[in-house]
């Protein structure tokens, strides 16, 4: 059995001191442990239609990719301000530290498509949240959001679910 969560390597003290970052580089580089990992994010909406799946800036888009390869959808990257080249739409939403903005394109889902949110890690729920309202802004549905990490003491699931948006996670851990 492949253990997803020993293979997430942690950084004590980055980006800041008392931060325990995930690195899932770690995961991604070795071939079935990442095979796993997106099998697991996809079992539940296998053989559902879904339409596109949202990969937020960076890591997001690495696991989006390969989980839209596997449904057989779209993808739709949601990156931050000024990255997209066509007209967009944008979302301002909270940091610890300030503000921030995030972007898609205007015509990258149509009213009513079936979108699953993707991305690597979940902590707070702000870019995830932000990334919901961003998407049901321009009619999508948001079916689920899936992540491989959860940091549970955090409490992003639960402001997703709070959003009506069920979260899949394939790992947790404790702490920042």
């Amino acid at each position: 059995m492949i253990d997803l969560k020993n293979a997430i390597r942690t950084i004590p003290d980055y980006p800041k001191p008392g931060v325990q970052f995930r690195d899932i580089t770690t995961l991604l580089g070795d071939a079935r442990t990442f095979r796993r990992a997106v099998d697991e994010l996809v079992q539940p909406w296998a053989g559902l239609k879904i339409d596109k799946i949202a990969g937020i800036e960076a890591r997001g888009f690495i696991i989006g990719g390969a989980v839209a390869h596997q449904l057989s959808t779209g993808f739709i990257p949601i990156r931050k301000k000024g990255k997209l080249p066509h007209q967009t739409v944008r979302v301002t939403y909270s940091l610890e530290y300030g503000l921030d903005e995030m972007e898609m394109h205007s015509d990258a889902v149509l009213a009513g498509e079936r979108v699953i949110l993707v991305d690597d890690l979940i902590a707070t729920g702000g870019t995830a949240t932000a990334a919901v309202k961003l998407l049901r802004s321009i009619g999508a549905e948001v079916l689920a959001a899936c992540f491989i990490v959860d940091l549970p003491a955090l409490g992003g699931v639960q402001r997703l679910r709070d959003m009506g948006v069920p979260v899949r996670t394939l790992v947790g851990f404790e702490g920042h």
